[in-house]
């Protein structure tokens, strides 16, 4: 619609004010016509301004909504979050988390800057309140742990943990990094105190390694057992899961709930394309995940350009696959008790869907947005917050449930 009336009002020839109101000189008909133009640009031009609105503040109606949703959240851009220190800068925004204060966690990768900006680098991890207020930061190489050489995920478990992972390759070769391998998800407190380690850098055997990690890309800990789900990700192609307390190996799966095999490429490729059908038996990068509080683990197959669902003993449920555009970059659940809707990030836009049937309802784009994001996350007031690697990072702040059938 917007397009339309854009090309309308390009389309008409060009009057001023004086020219439609003001030219006493001209004859009544002359005026009249003048008049009439003038308030059909101006009619066009409302209408515009409305669909600029329409597209920043709710959801666009790409996607058609199926039959039993009466409502969908809405959102418009928050111009103004963060405020980020004067005195720093910040490199590729890779990730987001949300603790339980609602407070925003940003995981950046400060040697994506310049030299000339190494002055002002900020430190990798730094955090946020709701408003957008900086409140403190943390992170970077220590003693007894292996930071991670190009951070890719963050999470803040349900106990205020805090757990930062990456995926770095030996022969990506980016500037500024050591030719290993970021095979390791580390744990700290809030305050930066490291707890635990899970792999080792540069010590991947493949698949069937059950002590380390191979470029992981995110992680989750669900509260009921205690587990953190890792989606490894970059290197491997499985779900593995962990006991967040020590560590201990528990179980693992690839796509369809299959053993994981190994093809191992650094770094992976991105691909055009998927076929047609169901897609592969195996993930091709396991980019985001996240387990939901009845119990099902959501993982974003993102090359594969799909959303897989599995019991959290890996049992495959069933999958949602937009093979059209890129899709499944990134997951978060909507903020209601029942987690009803999933965002599920690729491309242009934020593919909302509801997360029981895992039919898409809508999609959020337009309005200023940066993008479906790399990461997100989302806060108790329903807000998303998107990582979006070399374009920064957003909120989009939640506006309330559109009136039933619009």
């Amino acid at each position: 619609m917007f397009a339309a009336i854009v090309s309308v009002i390009v389309s008409m020839r060009k009057f001023s004010w004086e020219g439609a109101m003001g030219e006493n000189k001209r004859d009544k008909a002359g005026m009249t016509h003048g008049v009439l133009r003038y308030i059909i640009l101006m009619t066009l031009v409302l209408f515009a301004g409305l669909e600029v609105q329409r597209l920043a503040g709710a959801a666009s109606a790409a996607e058609p909504r199926v039959a039993g949703t009466s409502a969908v959240p809405m959102f418009e851009v928050d111009p103004a979050w963060p405020k980020v220190p004067s005195k720093w800068k910040l490199g590729d925004v890779s990730s987001m988390a949300v603790d339980a204060q609602d407070r925003i966690w940003v995981l950046h990768r400060p040697r994506t800057l310049p030299p000339s900006d190494a002055a002002k680098t900020a430190p990798p991890v730094l955090v946020f309140d709701a408003a957008g207020n900086f409140i403190k930061s943390f992170g970077g190489a220590g003693n007894g742990y292996d930071w991670p050489e190009r951070e890719h995920g963050i999470h803040i478990d349900y106990k205020g943990f805090v757990w930062i992972g990456g995926n770095n390759c030996p022969t990506r070769n980016l500037p500024g990094l050591k030719a290993v391998g970021d095979d390791q998800y580390l744990k700290f407190t809030q305050d930066g105190k490291f707890v635990m380690q899970i792999g080792h850098s540069n010590k991947s055997t493949g698949n069937a390694d059950t002590k380390n990690l191979q470029q992981p890309a995110d992680a989750f800990v669900y509260r009921k057992t205690n587990e953190i789900f890792i989606a490894d990700g970059y290197g491997n192609h499985r779900v593995i899961v962990f006991d967040a307390d020590t560590g201990a190996f528990k179980r693992m799966w690839g796509a369809f709930g299959n053993a994981p095999v190994d093809l191992y490429n650094c770094p992976p490729p991105s691909l055009n394309s998927v076929p047609s059908g169901e897609g592969p038996q195996q993930f091709s990068i396991a980019h985001a995940i996240r387990v939901s509080e009845d119990g099902l683990v959501y993982l974003a197959d993102r090359e594969n350009r799909r959303v897989q669902v599995f019991t959290i003993e890996g049992k495959f449920v069933k999958q949602l696959v937009k093979g059209e555009i890129p899709f499944a970059r990134d997951l978060a659940f909507s903020a209601d008790p029942e987690q009803q809707f999933l965002y599920v990030g690729g491309g242009p836009e934020l593919v909302v869907v509801d997360r029981k049937t895992l039919e898409i309802v809508e999609s959020i784009k337009g309005g200023g947005m940066l993008g479906g994001g790399h990461q997100m996350a989302t806060d108790s007031k329903g807000n998303i917050y998107t990582a979006q690697t070399t374009r920064g990072l957003q909120k989009l702040a939640f506006k309330g449930m559109s009136p039933p059938g619009k």
